[in-house]
């Protein structure tokens, strides 16, 4: 399994599979739906913020956007390379999406309807992309160890560094103070967004490598290993087998 991602009212799972599939779940864990048209390895999924549309990014070359009920809505095809990253605006109006176009990295910022409103060029290979709050940054993460800031326009807004190894996921707070960032070199780091200071290493653990915002303001969920934890308590919340 790839990547996972909750709707918005918590009824559904989706699953990113190296099997070429994403597969939907119910809360309690039966598999609703599994969804086959992807060519490639599903990389990463993301539900629209009013959990009507699912999109998926393959290393087919692909974004493909899904109704909630599984059936394939639009096939995005501009990239030249396997997509690694996909994310919602806020107001859902907006997609963008990171892949490897041969020796170049790209994202692409999508309209709702496929059609392709902004493409840039990211400086190394893109992990994990989110927007702010308000819709007006996209943050991306990458192999380099950085973070980039961009303006939604595709200008280059900042770059964080800190990491020592790859960063594999990145993340907003709700209030948008705040971003959290999980690396190989097994910490998860906490960065205000005024001034790009860092507010910790917060913890460590042996493989960090999906972040989420909780409903709190400033606070988020780890996902390492087999288990998620709170980082405002630095305790587990829920563990797997």
């Amino acid at each position: 399994m790839e990547a996972v991602a909750f709707s918005p009212d918590g009824k559904l799972l989706a699953s990113a599979s190296d099997d070429k599939t994403v597969k939907l779940w119910h809360r309690d864990g039966s598999l609703l739906k599994t969804l086959t048209e992807h060519k490639g390895e599903v990389e990463a999924v993301a539900f629209s913020p009013d959990g009507k549309l699912l999109a998926s990014a393959s290393d087919d070359k692909t974004v493909k956007l899904w109704n909630r009920d599984g059936s394939l809505l639009k096939t995005l095809r501009k990239h030249k390379g396997e997509v690694e990253a996909v994310a919602f605006s806020p107001d859902g109006k907006l997609i963008v999406s990171a892949g490897r176009d041969k020796n170049l990295n790209r994202l692409m910022v999508w309209n709702r309807d496929g059609s392709l409103k902004k493409e840039f060029w990211a400086f190394s290979e893109v992990k994990a992309v989110a927007f702010s709050p308000n819709g007006q940054t996209i943050a991306s993460v990458s192999s380099d160890k950085a973070i980039y800031l961009w303006n939604r326009d595709g200008s280059l807004k900042e770059i964080i560094r800190g990491h020592g190894d790859k960063v594999t996921d990145v993340a907003f707070s709700p209030d948008g103070q705040t971003i959290a960032s999980a690396s190989e070199d097994n910490t998860v780091n906490l960065w205000k967004m005024d001034d790009s200071l860092l507010k910790t290493p917060l913890i460590s653990c042996s493989a960090c490598f999906a972040l989420s915002a909780s409903n709190r303001a400033s606070n988020f969920l780890l996902s390492a290993n087999s288990a998620t934890e709170d980082l405002a308590s630095a305790s587990a919340v829920a563990s797997f087998a």
